[in-house]
């Protein structure tokens, strides 16, 4: 029996370990992991998007991505010949973007963020204050991967800037009722899962592990 070949694509500075919860059946998928890239000086999001691409090596795989990972296989899509397209916790065009990123891109205010004080999330913890608040860092610093300020000042403009007017049609999108980066309020076309946030790849993987082998699969969805 052939494997499908199935790509994933963790979020802004996320490690593919965010997906270490996710458990495809061996006997029926191919498991390929992808990571984050330092960015070249100035490059645009279809440039890195078409690097990135270069490591599918696959014909017919699907290629999933979740919230900015999300974004940028909708761009790699585009040097690929795929099976499916998936995207998770994100967006298919900036139609869909929530108002306070539609204002960030207008006033340009995301190049104010101190992108430098991400690079040490041992400093933000140790001002942190309340056990639930300290648990998010932790998560955080957990599945951090790429906290360079080139890198993040690159994908925060990548996301905020992003200019898609039309959404591709074989995106696949599933997305939490309860996402709190990109409302689902704003969104069109998803599969829902109910109560599931913007780290939902994390907290709800059981939901995935149980639905996502039908959704790769069946020709239907």
């Amino acid at each position: 029996m052939t494997k499908t070949p199935v790509y994933l694509m963790p979020g802004l500075a996320a490690s593919s370990s965010i997906f270490e919860r996710i458990v495809l059946p061996s006997e029926s998928f191919e498991v390929i992991l992808l990571d984050w890239v330092q960015p070249k000086k100035d490059e645009t999001l279809v440039s890195y998007a078409q690097r990135m691409a270069e490591k599918v090596v696959h014909e017919n795989a699907v290629l999933i991505g979740v919230s900015f990972g999300g974004i940028l296989v909708q761009e790699m899509a585009v040097f690929l010949n795929l099976r499916k397209l998936i995207i998770i916790s994100s967006v298919k065009s900036k139609h869909e973007m929530p108002l306070r990123i539609k204002w960030a891109k207008a006033t340009k205010v995301y190049k104010l963020i101190p992108t430098r004080k991400f690079e040490n999330t041992e400093k933000l913890l140790k001002y942190t204050f309340g056990t639930i608040l300290k648990q998010k860092v932790k998560l955080y610093e957990k599945y951090l991967f790429l906290r360079n300020k080139e890198y993040l000042d690159w994908a925060i403009e990548q996301v905020v800037c992003w200019e898609r007017s039309i959404p591709d049609p074989r995106v696949i999108h599933i997305h939490g009722d309860l996402d709190e980066v990109f409302p689902a309020k704003n969104i069109k076309s998803f599969i829902a899962v109910k109560g599931g946030t913007h780290i939902m790849i994390l907290m709800r993987f059981r939901w995935f592990n149980q639905y996502l082998p039908d959704i790769i699969l069946n020709p239907e969805i």
